[in-house]
């Protein structure tokens, strides 16, 4: 039996956690409800947005891994990219999280694997 956390209420769970921190959080593109891959967008205030997806590490674990960055010189490309990877896979779900500290909010996400 699997013990992951379906992907529609993963989803709903980090949406609150940044609303409980003082960030907003919306569903860019809804995918597979419970199997879905979660890949979340963060943003503060016009800085770059990050990508983070969950990543396997060497002990088995699943923690989000910052995979892409926004070129502030070129926004056009980091949202194109985000268009791919929902044409290669439309199960994945896209959240945007715009919160203050991105990376601290990213480590407390750990417990969700």
């Amino acid at each position: 039996m699997s013990t992951r956390l379906p992907a529609h209420l993963e989803a709903g769970a980090i949406m609150r956690l940044a609303e409980t921190q003082g960030g907003f959080a919306t569903v860019l593109a809804k995918g597979e409800r419970d199997a879905g891959t979660v890949l979340i967008v963060t943003t503060y205030r016009g800085e770059p947005s990050v990508l983070y997806e969950r990543m396997p590490a060497i002990d088995g674990s699943r923690s989000f891994v910052a995979s892409k960055h926004e070129d502030h010189e070129n926004k056009q490309e980091f949202s194109e990219y985000l268009a791919r990877r929902r044409r290669q896979d439309p199960d994945i779900w896209l959240i945007e999280v715009d919160i203050a500290d991105a990376e601290r909010f990213i480590a407390q996400l750990s417990g969700f694997a």
